[in-house]
């Protein structure tokens, strides 16, 4: 048998999304000479998330770049790099300090390729690390990703999965328009199973990844985890509830959301943000104009207290969004009660 024989498709390992990261950036810095990295502490350091751990060894300082704390100067470098043929991946350490390049990123890589008549794309990949939950205080741990989403010429993908982290920011780094790729710090340690071999996921296209009849909860990141766990315990209290991940932000696959919601007149969405303005009230919204007809029930949201994250370990708690939130509000859609203690 040959020792250069391709990987079995079906063959899985379980590995931590940190490590579908980094091996996905591997893979592409090998497969793509023209796949650069750039961003802060990436190289020597190996990333503040150790994303990027053993890559400047293996590619050398011309493909792996440290780049100072200068976020409009190393995303604007990167946006020119995109605009003559290369394919960088920017890590910006957390996704507030993207504030600090928001010019750069809205107002030239989004627009590039509309305001230069189709001539220039700008095929790059901004990773941002963000949430919270890590007691790193308000600034340092803010979910931005309506900002993003808001804009026309940006794609904006959530991976909640090992799989999907590698699958997402493979096709994130072939595609020809920039893409910002969200990463919820909780997620870095989690495992799952992951196929060998490459996997590319389409773009724009949401998952159902648990199916049910009575509810359907909407979430996408960290949410989708939360979510499956409640899923889980409500599917003990004789509730079926269906999990749609949406996995990407924009452009958003509204015609999954609505095909479920068609299917169990119930929704809530489920999401780490404030809920004013956010990407829960424009699924909420794509709900109410297209299948009103079939809810049997107002969509319902949770999300995060609407103030600036504590750093006291149990105010943080006290305003994230949790799994009791969630199951709650799923029950008050429903017109159930929780099942008395010690009942099965």
């Amino acid at each position: 048998m040959s020792n250069t024989e391709a990987p079995d498709p079906q063959a899985t390992r379980m590995i931590t999304y940190r490590q579908a990261l980094n091996e996905t950036l591997r893979a592409e810095l090998s497969r793509d000479d023209k796949v650069i990295l750039i961003g802060e502490e990436i190289g020597v350091f190996e990333g503040s998330y150790k994303i990027t751990a053993g890559l400047l060894d293996e590619f050398g300082p011309e493909r792996v770049l440290d780049a100072p704390i200068a976020e409009e100067g190393f995303v604007g470098a990167a946006i020119g790099a995109a605009m003559i043929d290369m394919r960088p991946v920017v890590e910006i350490m957390t996704i507030n300090f993207s504030l600090i390049a928001i010019d750069q990123i809205v107002n030239h890589a989004a627009k590039m390729r509309s305001m230069f008549g189709g001539q220039v794309s700008v095929p790059m990949v901004i990773r941002m690390p963000g949430g919270g939950g890590q007691q790193l205080a308000a600034t340092h741990s803010q979910n931005l990703e309506v900002w993003y989403a808001h804009i026309p010429g940006l794609k904006v993908l959530a991976p909640s999965t090992p799989a999907d982290a590698k699958a997402l920011l493979a096709a994130a780094i072939r595609d020809d328009d920039p893409v910002i790729f969200l990463e919820n710090l909780s997620l870095y340690s989690a495992k799952g199973e992951v196929p060998d071999g490459e996997q590319v996921a389409e773009i724009g296209k949401a998952a159902v990844v648990k199916t049910g009849t009575d509810l359907t909860i909407v979430s996408y990141s960290r949410g989708t985890t939360t979510a499956l766990d409640v899923a889980q315990q409500l599917q003990a209290e004789g509730l079926s509830i269906e999990v749609v991940d949406l996995r990407s932000l924009r452009p958003l696959d509204r015609d999954t959301i609505c095909a479920s919601v068609r299917k169990t007149g119930h929704a809530v969405i489920f999401e780490d943000d404030w809920l004013s303005y956010g990407i829960g009230a424009e699924i909420s919204a794509t709900i109410g104009e297209s299948v009103f007809d079939f809810l049997d029930a107002p969509v319902r949201r949770v999300g995060a207290a609407e103030v600036p994250l504590p750093y006291a370990k149990a105010l943080e708690l006290a305003a994230l969004p949790n799994a009791a939130a969630l199951a709650k509000v799923v029950r008050e859609v429903l017109n159930v009660s929780p099942l008395p203690v010690g009942a099965h």
